[in-house]
């Protein structure tokens, strides 16, 4: 039996729950190949429980930890209202091709729809095929504002503390 839990980063099963689901996710080729480190693994709930914005799904099969969507409110100044940015989305290898990644991804939808968003975003590398067709059957597509201009793209730059 699925079922898809909003986290409780105070909680300390959910909060070990979401570290080692972040840390398989980690540790996969998708999600970098490297663990967290113990900096993170030690205060990623309690930093999550500081920001009011910061969301947490967690898929449990049978009681087992199977997925993890964390998802950060950010806000729409051409909408004017909120969207919802899946920053990390996974399914534990154990649970794949088992329907975990479509139900987690409903549930995001619907997190996003009680928050009042507009849309929600996310990002996914080229060569994630699964990630990709999960999305694209989820509703979700490459987008540009004007179709000469091209798609959009996901920049960063690190800052050094």
């Amino acid at each position: 039996m699925l079922h898809i839990h909003t986290a409780d980063f105070r909680s300390a099963r959910d909060a070990a729950e979401v570290v080692d689901l972040l840390d398989a996710y980690a540790r996969d080729p998708m999600g970098g190949g490297t663990p967290l480190s113990a900096h993170t693994r030690t205060h990623l709930a309690a930093e999550l429980a500081k920001r009011p914005h910061a969301h947490a799904l967690i898929a449990r099969m049978d009681d087992a930890p199977a997925g993890l969507a964390i998802c950060i409110e950010a806000f729409s100044s051409f909408a004017c209202a909120p969207i919802l940015n899946v920053h990390d989305f996974m399914v534990d290898g154990a649970f794949r091709k088992q329907g975990v990644g479509a139900q987690l991804m409903a549930g995001v939808e619907t997190l996003a729809r009680r928050l009042g968003c507009c849309k929600v975003t996310l990002e996914v590398l080229e060569g994630n095929g699964p990630a990709r067709k999960l999305y694209e059957n989820a509703g979700f597509a490459p987008y540009a504002l004007d179709s000469a201009m091209g798609h959009a793209q996901f920049w960063q730059k690190y800052l050094k503390p």
